[in-house]
């Protein structure tokens, strides 16, 4: 007897992540007093196979049609495809194409918000010093679920340190989840969360697409100039500064980074300066697109605090 043939369905998913007021911000659907029965999600639908002439049409489509914005730089993400994924899929395979896009935030026309990265990801702001959560909680927690295992130890001590790896963003979330201090893992076993997981949850496993967007993001800053998608078109070093930070989430040395940026190449001064904010008035400088081609890794590298 043949074995019945699996059902494959592909999504298409929208991380779409902006920089305001210094806070990493995610653009999200559902309803704004989201429970654990209707938590934020990406906007995300359906591939169609005879529409979709490529998947980043497709995705462009839905993102317009579920928030009524137009998405500018946008990149292919990850792959997600592991099985039972979506507890509600029930015999279909549910694969989800992801992609990272960069935006400069504005008001979605229609019923979509934006939400603080560190809303979901709370352990990864590491601006004001360690996060409260991640001492108080989310140690402890760890410890108790290592219980003297050298193994799982040898894992929590690479994945939170110290030292941080501000990269790591999904393999904290992972060991989290596996650890049971996310409210997705209840819902995934069919339990009913307990809303006392670390951070706010989201619809099926978009928060560990949150995490793979955030890990690969701060990494490419290294190697791509993608934070001037973030930024107008002037700004100041301290605007730029502030920028990275939010989403390294972690400070530098004001000094270190303008010596480290002007000796980059990225950007050039415009001869004007900033005007009725208060205080000295700032050169503003623009992105100098011709370091793309004069360096192989044209990033901001991190300098030291």
């Amino acid at each position: 007897m043949e074995e019945p043939t699996a059902l494959v369905a592909m999504t298409l998913d929208a991380v779409i992540v902006a920089v305001s007021d210094e806070q990493p911000r995610l653009l999200v659907v559902g309803p704004p007093d989201s429970s654990h029965d209707s938590p934020p999600a990406l906007p995300a639908g359906p591939l169609d196979p005879a529409r979709d002439v490529t998947l980043e049409l497709g995705l462009r489509r839905w993102v317009h049609q579920q928030t009524g914005l137009e998405v500018g730089y946008v990149e292919q993400l990850y792959t997600f495809g592991d099985l039972g994924r979506r507890p509600d899929a029930g015999s279909v395979r549910q694969v989800s194409v992801a992609y990272l896009a960069l935006v400069r935030e504005a008001e979605p026309p229609l019923e979509a918000r934006y939400l603080d990265v560190y809303e979901l990801l709370p352990w990864e702001d590491h601006r004001d010093g360690s996060p409260e959560v991640l001492e108080r909680t989310i140690r402890p927690a760890l410890a108790r679920w290592a219980d003297g295992d050298p193994e799982r130890e040898d894992r929590v001590a690479v994945t939170f340190g110290p030292p941080w790896d501000g990269i790591r963003v999904l393999e904290r979330y992972e060991l989290l989840y596996g650890a049971g201090l996310v409210d997705e893992q209840a819902v995934d076993a069919a339990r009913a969360p307990t809303g006392e997981g670390v951070g706010t949850a989201m619809r099926f496993d978009h928060r560990r697409i949150v995490a793979t967007a955030l890990g690969r993001l701060r990494g490419k800053l290294t190697y791509r100039p993608v934070v001037f998608e973030l930024l107008p078109e002037t700004f100041t070093l301290l605007e730029l500064q502030r920028t990275v930070e939010a989403l390294v989430g972690s400070t530098f040395h004001k000094q270190n980074f303008r010596r480290t940026i002007e000796r980059s190449g990225l950007v050039e001064g415009t001869g004007e300066r900033t005007r009725g904010l208060g205080g000295r008035p700032a050169e503003l400088f623009r992105y100098r697109r011709a370091v793309l081609t004069e360096r192989p890794r044209p990033g901001v590298a991190y300098p030291s605090r």
